[in-house]
């Protein structure tokens, strides 16, 4: 009996344990389309051109959290100011008559949760392409909170507050560029 009891603990914990590996699944990358805002407040549509620099970001590994590569960003910001038409083009290069860096200074996901709550820190910088001198600099906070009954996997909603916190972020960013008298 004592041996039959013994067995069922840790039959009992083997199913247990590889729940939790199904369950929770492998990381996936976030891309640039899951990062664009839909809609955002847009003051002025300046008539200048643009180039978009990102850093900060990090590949996602599968066994890691998801977090956005430096190239998805860069993508998604220059995505969100063609359909905003904050400038009216995004160039390549230092070719145009603006340059906006955006880097990721911090990012905060939890490890573990039923909700969970990502945020980040970005800071924006336009400077003019032809001098170098910096017309506008901030450092913008953003958050998201993703619930379990918005996502069963924690991965997932992982993954999906990040995207939403730095959604969030891209859409101040892209308010505060329109704000700009340029």
């Amino acid at each position: 009996m004592n041996l039959f009891n013994s067995f069922s603990r840790h039959a009992a914990f083997i199913a247990c344990l590889s729940t939790v590996v199904v369950l929770s699944g492998c990381a996936s990358p976030i891309t640039h389309s899951a990062l664009v805002p839909a809609a955002p407040a847009i003051v002025t549509q300046h008539v200048k051109s643009v180039a978009v620099v990102a850093a900060g970001g990090a590949e996602t590994s599968a066994a890691g959290k998801s977090s956005v590569s430096d190239a998805e960003l860069q993508l998604a910001v220059a995505t969100a100011i063609k359909q905003s038409k904050v400038f009216s083009q995004v160039v390549e290069g230092k070719n145009g008559d603006y340059v906006l860096n955006v880097n990721i200074s911090n990012l905060d996901q939890p490890n573990f949760g039923f909700s969970f709550t990502v945020t980040v820190e970005m800071g924006w910088t336009l400077t003019r392409a032809d001098t170098g001198a910096v017309v506008w600099r901030e450092s913008i906070k953003s958050g998201h909170t993703v619930s379990a009954g918005e996502a069963f996997a924690g991965v997932e909603r992982l993954r999906l507050a990040t995207e939403g916190a730095i959604r969030k972020n891209i859409e101040q960013g892209l308010g505060k560029l329109s704000a700009l008298s340029l």
